[in-house]
């Protein structure tokens, strides 16, 4: 991927700042004209700059106001298999591979403690895994943000 360049970071900073902000309104906000903004837009969105609108969905407000990190244990040579049991679960929200202990992190969220206690078991249950260890989240102390790493500026690939 071509990295950004500062129109494309400044675009995005003033997206994280207003993302329902117009086209227009952008342009005025960033001295550019409306075409130049509308085609990196575009530009953006074909490079995947831009993530699922679905993460910006408050799961609370959906009625699961616990959160959960689960570290699963599992067989390696069945990890495709897994990960795709795993993704049934509708209650995982996301899941990283991971190096060291555990080999998936996994995320999810719960109504309570008994439906917590239900989506592991359904984790546990998936053909491969050894075993989990949970977390329950206490509270959120840094949402997801990408506007420090947009102040400093375009980075070169290593």
């Amino acid at each position: 991927m071509q990295p950004l360049d500062l129109t494309d970071t400044r675009l995005l900073q003033a997206l994280a700042r207003d993302p329902r902000r117009t086209v227009v309104a952008l342009a005025q906000k960033l001295g550019l004209s409306r075409n130049t903004v509308q085609a990196r837009m575009a530009q953006l969105e074909k490079k995947s700059v831009f993530l699922s609108f679905e993460r910006r969905i408050n799961t609370v407000s959906l009625g699961y106001p616990l959160t959960a990190f689960i570290h699963v244990h599992v067989q390696q040579q069945k990890l495709a298999a897994i990960t795709h049991s795993i993704a049934a679960v509708p209650e995982v929200i996301e899941a990283f591979g991971l190096t060291g202990q555990a080999d998936i992190l996994v995320r999810v969220v719960a109504v309570d403690a008994e439906d917590l206690f239900r989506i592991n078991g359904k984790i546990l249950a998936c053909d491969g895994v050894e075993r989990c260890d949970t977390s329950l989240a206490m509270g959120e102390l840094i949402p997801f943000r990408v506007e420090p790493l947009l102040a400093r500026g375009p980075r070169a690939a290593s």
